[in-house]
């Protein structure tokens, strides 16, 4: 299995060297709809929350680890169901599909919490569906050792359309005098758009070829989707990600700190992600194109460090200017360096029969540490204030990279050695 799929992906490389293979390219136009949909609503929700519907902070963190914790089940049965026959386009759909409703359930739910709440986790679990298939199809459409490459290219396209849907978020409140109704009405139209384009232009399994590996013999769902973790790289890979995420406390809270340190109308709050995308935009595929050449260890400890001087500038700046361009663009440096670097460094520990189950069980990882991030320094900005729940965050970020770095350099030794 591995002889076949190294020569093939050997053929590809000739094929395909100097440009991006057709199946990233149409993945990333789908991407970059369904963000412009998916961020008109996330841009406005800590805003819609916090300042309009006056949940504490404690709630908030909960909610917003909801948000990004409750695909944990589901990423690990949407990884299953994609390997089963190569099914990545049609479990790919699917989630797109899900999440482009769950903007109808925002318009329904007339601004009652748990209705909000309800449909945040629709849309979280149709992101967590279709998040392993479409990284799987871009892994096994493109050769191993572009892998940065492709994966920096997908997430610029993906970061393009995070960049305007916070443009378009503010223009619709800016233009309807605060409707969030409107935001809501338009992101289901664009993110229906999105699902279209995927069946229309992304190909289906037969366009993989002999990249894509038959699934094997039949054996147990536990067993099959925790097949991947019998690689000791894979496993610390998997570890140093959940140990990072586990230490990350989320954009909402950094835009939050934010508004609340610089007192700017609330009005601008939707803007804030633009200056994080811009960066993320510029980055993205440079960043994957080192770690192609140099491992992509370095790009994603580098961009957790870059996180943790954001945090550091949050409690040791005061200028203001200094303070939003410094904070935005090193999230941006964090988001460009890790993202799609993570899932080329977790790629080649990955069997093609197996890639879009390890990426679940990988992005599993990451969605529980956050979930818990994001409650934890709810909770202690709720109990002690924003200044001392940062200063633990610090604390706590600057010792998971430690610990990251010492994994990641154990698994790049004996990558290097075999």
């Amino acid at each position: 299995m591995y002889l076949a799929t190294n020569g093939a992906a050997a053929a590809t490389t000739q094929l395909t060297r100097g440009r991006v293979a057709g199946p990233v390219l149409a993945l990333g136009t789908v991407s970059l709809v369904t963000d412009i949909s998916s961020e008109m609503v996330t841009a406005v929700l800590p805003l819609y929350f916090v300042l309009q519907l006056g949940l504490s902070p404690l709630q908030f963190g909960f909610l917003d680890g909801l948000y990004n914790g409750v695909t944990a089940l589901v990423r690990l049965l949407g990884g299953h169901a994609a390997d089963r026959g190569g099914r990545h386009k049609l479990v790919a759909g699917t989630g797109y599909a899900l999440s482009a409703l769950s903007r109808l359930g925002l318009l329904l739910a007339g601004g009652g919490t748990a209705g909000i709440g309800a449909a945040l986790a629709a849309d979280r679990i149709g992101k967590g569906v279709r998040t392993a298939p479409r990284d799987a199809l871009i892994s096994l459409s493109s050769p191993p050792d572009t892998l940065g490459r492709a994966f920096g290219v997908h997430r610029a396209m993906d970061t393009t359309g995070a960049l305007l849907g916070p443009l378009a978020a503010f223009a619709l409140l800016w233009a309807t005098a605060d409707a969030y109704d409107a935001v809501f009405v338009v992101s289901f139209c664009v993110g229906l758009l999105g699902v279209l384009l995927l069946v229309a232009f992304v190909p289906g399994r037969d366009a993989l070829g002999p990249v894509a590996v038959p699934a094997g013999p039949r054996v147990p769902l536990r067993a099959r989707i925790t097949e991947p973790l019998r690689d000791a790289a894979f496993r610390r890979i998997m570890l140093a990600a959940a140990l990072l995420g586990a230490a990350t406390i989320g954009d909402s809270f950094v835009y939050l700190l934010l508004q609340k340190q610089l007192d700017f109308a609330v009005r601008w709050f939707p803007l804030l992600p633009l200056g994080t995308a811009a960066v993320y935009l510029l980055l993205a595929v440079p960043a994957g194109r080192l770690g192609d050449r140099i491992g992509r260890r370095v790009p994603f400890l580098v961009g957790h460090a870059a996180l943790l001087a954001a945090y550091v500038l949050l409690l040791t700046v005061g200028d203001g200017i200094v303070l939003l361009a410094g904070v935005l663009g090193l999230v941006g440096v964090f988001y460009a360096a890790t993202d799609g670097v993570l899932m080329a460094l977790a790629g080649p520990a990955l069997p093609a029969a197996r890639r879009a189950s390890g990426m679940a069980l990988l992005q599993t990882g990451q969605a529980l540490s956050r979930l818990l991030a994001a409650a934890g320094f709810g909770a202690a900005w709720t109990l002690w204030g924003s200044g001392p729940a940062l200063v633990a965050a610090v604390i706590v970020l600057a010792a998971a990279l430690a610990g990251a770095a010492a994994l990641l350099h154990r698994t790049e030794r004996r990558s290097s050695c075999s």
